[in-house]
């Protein structure tokens, strides 16, 4: 009989499919449930109403599906393989001439489905989401960068004088609008002695492409230094109502702040951890979030490797309810070691994909080790 396609492999695939789908929901309709009454906290204020919370939180379900298909895949399959036991099916198959190897196989199919589902959910479709919702945060006054931090939001910025000097720039963004407009901006400019050049404030900023923003009202403050000391010899105070201001900086880079490094695509991971490289700045933890997208889909793969030696496994009473009990331990035990190797990693300044890919081959490891012993029994 051939295990690879047919009759059985059509069935478990569908078996485990529907089972992955019936937790994933269970567990999306519980996160957002938290997530509701977390945002009606906040309900009242600055003009938030409930059912700008209610679409805030509807458009966070594709990230939360992301970050809990794993755990999903854990228990579904547990359950899906738990059923195929009690009724004594699986017996039947191994009776048949299925040897671990092929069980392995036959859950295989149905993972590399969840993969591609996880990568369409991690790279097209949880980044766009994301991008609506903090436009949405932004329209009702609850975004990260629009509540604005103590100080306003801070981006390092290079530059280059028309004589070729060069100049670091500390860009101080009070807050961002939804049409990806700026106000209250100060940028500060110092030599590559970090000596300050100048301060300039403008009220508004906008994207004018490819690499510029219209500044409005601007008060530019030039710190003159004659006589080649530290202290400047004069300080010279323009203004102007509109200004060409010529930057690296765009929207796109802007949108990233705005966005956990773990709901943005790989591919804006690359370019954002380029921009601070090229700026001598700390990438670690976006480096870290980059490994983690190209690992996170195939753990998918690992948890439902973990959850076949259940299916060796027999009890007298209560055993589908002991084997879903003992996946959902596992299934937190694998986020919480996801996240600890995450902060791990960025206070010990590990490889960076030694911190995204160590949960995943510490539950490999687990699985195999599982699997030859079932098979020795």
């Amino acid at each position: 009989m051939n295990f690879r396609i047919g009759i059985v492999q059509r069935y478990l695939a569908r078996e485990i499919l529907l089972a992955v789908a019936l937790v994933l929901v269970a567990l999306l309709v519980l996160y957002t449930s938290f997530d509701f009454i977390n945002e009606v906290n906040d309900v009242g204020k600055n003009g938030y109403r409930i059912e700008q919370a209610a679409l805030f939180v509807l458009l966070q379900v594709p990230a939360r599906a992301y970050e809990l298909l794993p755990i999903a895949a854990l228990i579904g399959t547990i359950y899906a393989l738990a059923q195929l036991a009690s009724h004594s099916e699986f017996t039947i198959l191994r009776v048949a001439g299925l040897s671990t190897a092929g069980a392995v196989r036959l859950v295989m199919v149905p993972g590399l489905m969840l993969v591609a589902f996880t990568l369409l959910l991690g790279e097209v479709v949880t980044p766009r989401v994301e991008t609506l919702t903090q436009k949405l945060a932004l329209k009702a006054g609850s975004g990260p960068v629009a509540r604005g931090f103590r100080s306003g939001l801070w981006v390092k910025d290079n530059a280059t004088t028309p004589d070729g000097k060069v100049l670091v720039r500390f860009v101080n963004i009070g807050t961002v609008g939804a049409d990806n407009s700026l106000n209250n901006i100060k940028v500060y400019e110092f030599d590559t002695a970090l000596r300050l050049q100048n301060i300039a404030f403008a009220e508004r900023g906008k994207f004018v492409p490819p690499r510029s923003w219209r500044l409005t009202n601007v008060t530019d403050t030039r710190f003159v230094n004659l006589g080649g000391t530290d202290a400047p010899d004069k300080v010279e105070v323009t203004r102007e109502a509109e200004r060409l201001w010529q930057s690296d900086l765009n929207p796109q880079l802007l949108a990233v702040l705005m966005v956990t490094p773990e709901r943005m695509a790989a591919r804006n991971l690359e370019t954002y951890i380029k921009h601070l490289e090229e700026n001598k700045q700390t990438a670690e933890r976006y480096q870290i979030a980059f490994w983690k997208k190209i690992f996170y889909p195939f753990a998918v793969l690992v948890m439902m490797a973990l959850a076949l030696p259940f299916a060796y496994l027999h009890f007298r009473s209560g055993g589908i309810s002991f084997k879903i009990f003992t996946g959902i331990m596992l299934g937190i035990g694998f986020y919480l070691l996801n996240n600890l190797f995450s902060h791990l990693g960025l206070l010990n300044t590990w490889p960076p994909i030694v911190s995204a890919a160590a949960p995943s081959l510490v539950v490999l490891a687990a699985a195999l080790a599982a699997l030859r012993w079932v098979e020795r029994r």
